[in-house]
């Protein structure tokens, strides 16, 4: 993908913690903005590759780190100085199947795991949004309200891709807009 690659980028978070309802929406909304994006598109679509992840993968891939964010909330309320590591490496997306599932499946199983985690976001007092632990990536302390934005940007950057395969494998939908 053009543009800078994901463990390279800096980040920008909110200023004020009250801002988490806004940041919780938007968290809470990467499904729909995803089923948009692939709704329509056909099989052959979905499974093209230009040397990177296909569309289904990118989709399994946000499905794969699920339990990562869930483990990443558990550890800012568990009071833990440095949340878990992520696998930098993406082997469990880059073994999985996920061609080799529906798109249904894959965007259903994300929306439902997303939502699960979005009504345990929900649930917290503004109080819990300005924990603070050490991201091991970026060395550096995020508050909960900061670490929910990095998913959010983190499902962005995928969206974003997932935009860029349509427009590489669907070229007439690319011309029909120009």
């Amino acid at each position: 993908m053009p543009g800078l690659p994901w463990v390279e980028r800096k980040f920008v978070f909110p200023d004020r913690v009250e801002l988490y309802p806004e940041v919780i929406d938007r968290f809470r909304g990467t499904p729909a903005r995803l089923e948009e994006k692939v709704r329509g598109l056909a099989r052959e679509t979905l499974i093209c590759s230009d040397g990177g992840w296909t569309i289904l993968q990118n989709i399994g891939h946000l499905l794969d780190l699920e339990p990562l964010w869930d483990g990443r909330l558990d550890d800012y309320l568990a009071g833990r100085p440095e949340l878990r590591a992520a696998d930098i490496t993406n082997a469990a997306t880059n073994r999985a199947p996920h061609n080799e599932r529906s798109l249904d499946e894959l965007t259903m199983a994300f929306r439902r795991e997303r939502e699960r985690q979005a009504g345990k976001l929900d649930s917290l007092p503004e109080s819990a949004f300005s924990l603070v632990s050490v991201h091991p990536r970026l060395k550096m302390p995020l508050r909960l309200v900061d670490a929910v934005t990095f998913v959010c940007l983190h499902d962005d950057y995928h969206l974003a891709r997932i935009q860029e395969l349509k427009r590489k494998f669907m070229p007439d939908v690319q011309a029909a807009r120009a």
